[in-house]
C-alpha cells in the first residue's frame, strides 16, 4: 500500500498540469484496480494463517480453567430467552395448550428446527413417556429441510479449508442431492477425476442445538425436583442422550471414522458396501465421501426390472443387521430407506452419522433375552435383565419380576414370528423394567430403534421377509460345532470354579455357625418373600383398634368427669371432660379419614397391577 502512495504522488507530480480529464480518469481506474489486487492478495494471505479455534488453555493456583457449557457455546441468558420465545410462539401457532394430536406434535417438532426432530425421533421409542399413537407418528420425521443458497455452501467451504476451492474441486453441482435440518449435500469432482458427495453442514446449526439443549436441561432439572418421589421418567438422562447425539452427528469426523470403521466390515460380505470416505478432506464441518450411484431400496420396481430379487435383498439385508448387531457389536443405527440403495449388486448404507455399539457382555444378554422369549422361559429372560443392572443385584421383589415377565412371554412369545410386533414387544419390556428399577442401557435402546425402522421398511417394501425369524436362524447358526463345545466347556469351567469357590465358602461359613451354636450365640433371620403388605395391613389394624380403645376410654372418662360436675366448668361440661370429649372426636375423625384414604390406595395399586 506504501509503495501504491509513492507511485500515485511521483505520478501527480511529474504529470502535465494541463493534462486532459479523461488521462485522469484513466490512471485513477487503473490505480483502483491495482488497490483492489492488492487488497484481494492480503485477505487471501490472511485467509492462509491457521485460525484459533480455542483460547489458550491456562492453569492457576486452583488447576486448569475448564470452558463451561455455556462459553462454549457463546450462549447468554438473553439468547435462552429469546430462542424460548421463539419456542412458545411456534407452540401457540399449533394450540399446544389446548392440546396435540400426533400428526399436530409431528409437525410442530419440523417447525421447531433440528434439535426437535431429533427429540421426536427419540421419543418415537420411548412408549413409558409418550402413548404408543405418538410414538408411531413420530417415527415418520425425517430431517428435510429448504435447501440452503449456494453461496452460503461456498462460503462455508472456503472458510474450513482455507484456500481457494479450485484448489480441490474441479466442479461443484449448484444443485443439492439432499437437504436436511443439519446438513446439505452436493454432487462434486475432485482435481483427480473421482466423483464424490460433499456434505456440508449448516452454519450455527450446533449453537441452536446447545442453546434448545440448555433450556430443556434446565426445565429437566425442575421436571425432575418436582416428580422427585414418583419419578418414572429420566428426564436429564433422556436429554443428555440427546446431547451425546447431537454431539456424534455434528462432528463430521465422526462420521467419516464410521465409514472407514463400516468399510472393513464390509470386506468380510461380497453384498455389503457403504462409501469410501476421504479423511483428508474431511473436517468437522464437511464431509467428503464418494458418490453412490445406485438404485434406492424404495424403487422396488426399478429393482425387479434390472433383475434383482426383494427376497433375496431383504433376506441379505436383516442376516448382515443381525452380523453387525450381534457379532461385531458395531452397527448402521438409522435403516430408513433413504439411506440404503442398490449398486452392482451390493447392498449400499449411506449416512453412518448415527451408529450404535454394544460391548460383548450386552450382546449376550441380548442373545440370552431372544433365546428366552423363543423358549418361553421367563426366568432366563429375568436373568439377562438383571445383568443390565450392573453387578449381580439382589433383588427384593423378584417373584413380581417373574409374574410380569410371565405375563409378557405369554402374550409374545406364543405368537407366530411373522405376527410379532417388534416395536410392541420392545416398549412392553422397557416399561416393565423400568417399573422394576431395572435400567437398560442406551444401547439397548439404539438396537430397538434401529430394528424397529429395519421392521417398517421391510413391510412396506419387502413385506415377504420375516426379520425375527431371520435373525433366530442367524442366532441359532452363528457358531460352528466346534465354537458350541469350546463356549460350552468355558462356561462348565466358569460355573465349576465358581461352585467351587461357593462350597468352600459354603463349608467355612457352616464351621461358623456351628461354633456359634455351642456357644449359644447363633441367631437368624428371615423374611417372607411377598408378606409386605399383609403384615401393613395387620399393623394398620392393630393400630386402628389401640386409636379406638383410646377413644372409648376418653368418651367413658369424660362422662364419668361429666356427672361428677367437677370444676371449672365451660359451656355447662368440666373443662376436662370437654377437652377429652373433643379428643375423642378429633381422633374419631382421623381415623375414618385413615380408613378411606388407605382404601383408595390399595384400590389404585390393584389397578395400575
Amino acid at each position: 500500500m506504501v509503495d501504491l502512495d509513492a507511485r500515485l504522488q511521483n505520478q501527480e507530480a511529474d504529470s502535465d498540469a494541463g493534462a486532459s480529464a479523461q488521462r485522469g480518469a484513466r490512471r485513477e481506474r487503473l490505480l483502483d484496480a491495482e488497490e483492489t489486487q492488492e487488497a484481494a492478495h492480503i485477505i487471501a494471505l490472511r485467509n492462509q494463517l491457521p485460525k484459533q479455534t480455542k483460547e489458550p488453555e491456562t492453569i492457576g493456583l486452583f488447576g486448569a480453567h475448564r470452558r463451561s457449557f455455556s462459553d462454549e457455546y457463546h450462549l447468554t441468558r438473553r439468547s435462552k430467552i429469546k430462542r424460548l420465545h421463539q419456542i412458545g410462539k411456534i407452540a401457540m401457532q399449533f394450540d399446544a395448550l389446548k392440546g396435540l394430536t400426533p400428526v399436530k406434535m409431528r409437525l410442530m417438532f419440523e417447525a421447531l428446527g433440528p434439535t426437535f426432530v431429533k427429540v421426536g425421533q427419540i421419543l418415537s421409542m420411548r412408549s413409558e413417556i409418550l402413548p404408543q399413537s405418538f410414538c408411531d407418528e413420530l417415527s415418520k420425521l425425517r430431517a428435510d429441510a429448504d435447501p440452503m443458497p449456494y453461496s452460503i455452501v461456498l462460503e462455508t467451504l472456503e472458510s474450513e479449508y482455507h484456500r481457494p476451492l479450485s484448489e480441490v474441486f474441479s466442479a461443484i453441482d449448484p444443485t443439492p442431492l439432499g437437504s436436511a435440518s443439519l446438513a446439505q449435500v452436493h454432487r462434486a469432482t475432485l482435481l483427480s477425476g473421482e466423483d464424490v458427495a460433499v456434505k456440508v453442514q449448516r452454519p450455527g446449526v450446533r449453537v441452536t442445538m446447545a442453546e434448545d439443549v440448555s433450556i430443556m436441561r434446565s426445565l429437566a432439572r425442575g421436571a425432575t425436583k418436582i416428580m422427585h418421589n414418583a419419578q418414572v421418567v429420566d428426564f436429564q438422562g433422556v436429554v443428555e442422550e440427546l446431547w451425546d447425539t447431537f454431539d456424534e452427528e455434528t462432528n463430521f469426523l465422526n462420521e467419516a471414522r464410521n465409514l472407514s470403521e463400516f468399510k472393513r466390515f464390509c470386506d468380510d460380505f461380497a453384498y455389503m458396501d457403504c462409501p469410501t470416505p476421504y479423511i483428508d478432506l474431511c473436517t468437522e464441518h464437511v464431509l467428503v465421501m464418494e458418490y453412490v450411484e445406485g438404485i434406492p431400496i424404495a424403487h422396488t420396481r426399478e429393482l425387479i426390472a434390472d433383475g434383482y430379487s426383494l427376497n433375496e435383498i431383504g433376506t441379505k439385508l436383516v442376516d448382515n443387521y443381525a452380523c453387525q448387531i450381534l457379532d461385531a457389536g458395531f452397527f448402521h443405527a438409522d435403516p430408513h430407506p433413504g439411506n440404503i440403495e442398490i449398486r452392482g449388486g451390493q447392498i449400499v448404507l449411506l449416512d453412518l452419522g448415527m451408529t450404535g455399539r454394544l460391548n460383548a457382555s450386552t450382546r449376550a444378554a441380548l442373545k440370552q433375552m431372544l433365546f428366552a422369549v423363543a423358549k418361553q422361559d421367563s426366568a432366563g429372560l429375568a436373568d439377562a435383565l438383571l445383568r443390565f443392572a450392573g453387578t449381580e443385584t439382589d433383588h427384593t421383589d423378584y417373584p413380581s419380576l417373574l409374574a410380569d415377565l410371565d405375563g409378557i412371554v405369554e402374550e409374545f412369545g406364543t405368537v407366530n414370528l411373522q405376527d410379532l410386533d417388534l416395536a410392541q414387544f420392545l416398549a412392553s419390556l422397557t416399561q416393565m423394567a423400568r417399573r422394576h428399577g431395572i435400567e437398560i442401557p442406551s444401547s439397548i435402546t439404539t438396537v430397538g430403534r434401529a430394528l424397529v425402522t429395519l421392521e417398517g421398511l421391510l413391510d412396506k417394501f419387502i413385506p415377504n421377509v420375516n426379520m425375527i425369524e431371520i435373525i433366530s436362524e442367524h442366532i441359532e447358526h452363528s457358531k460352528t460345532k466346534t465354537q458350541v463345545v469350546k463356549d460350552e466347556a468355558k462356561q462348565l469351567a466358569l460355573e465349576s470354579h465358581e461352585a467351587l469357590h461357593g462350597a468352600l465358602k459354603s463349608l467355612s461359613e457352616a464351621n461358623v455357625a456351628l461354633h456359634m451354636l455351642t456357644r449359644g450365640e447363633l441367631r437368624a433371620n428371615f423374611e417372607l418373600v411377598g408378606s409386605q403388605e399383609p403384615l401393613q395391613q395387620l399393623s394398620d389394624m392393630v393400630n386402628r383398634l389401640t386409636m379406638a380403645l383410646i377413644v372409648v376410654g376418653l368418651f367413658v372418662g369424660s362422662s364419668i368427669v361429666y356427672f361428677a360436675g367437677m370444676k371449672p366448668i365451660i359451656f355447662g361440661i368440666p373443662v376436662v371432660g370437654f377437652l377429652g370429649y373433643l379428643a375423642a372426636f378429633v381422633l374419631s375423625c382421623w381415623i375414618v379419614i385413615d380408613i378411606y384414604l388407605k382404601g383408595r390406595e390399595r384400590k389404585r395399586n390393584r389397578k395400575h397391577k
